[in-house]
């Protein structure tokens, strides 16, 4: 999984109250861990470390290098005009036992 998972692709959240929000890599932290960020002011999704088994990789990647600041991840996703497609929330089923 590790290598599907890289800096500036974008992921969908699966777990927690951001679940079904798109967001994209900042940074790797290691093998279980990543930073990511919405941004914040795109769709709501603050810059936190998510586990990487809580995250789907889209087929979509922006160019930014590693620890990118907000700005420039908003600059790069609306020079690829992903805008309209991280705004897009994704439903997640809800598994209750």
């Amino acid at each position: 999984m590790a290598k599907l998972i890289d800096v500036g692709r974008l992921v969908v959240i699966l777990r927690g109250r951001r679940a079904g929000k798109k967001a994209v890599v900042v940074d790797i932290i290691d093998e279980n861990f990543v930073l990511i960020t919405g941004p914040k002011e795109l769709n709501g999704v603050k810059r936190r470390r998510m586990n990487i088994d809580h995250l789907i990789p889209l087929n979509f990647r922006i160019d930014i290098p590693r620890g990118a600041d907000d700005s420039t991840v908003l600059e790069e996703i609306k020079n690829k005009k992903l805008e309209e497609t991280m705004r897009e929330e994704i439903r997640i089923p809800v598994h209750r036992l």
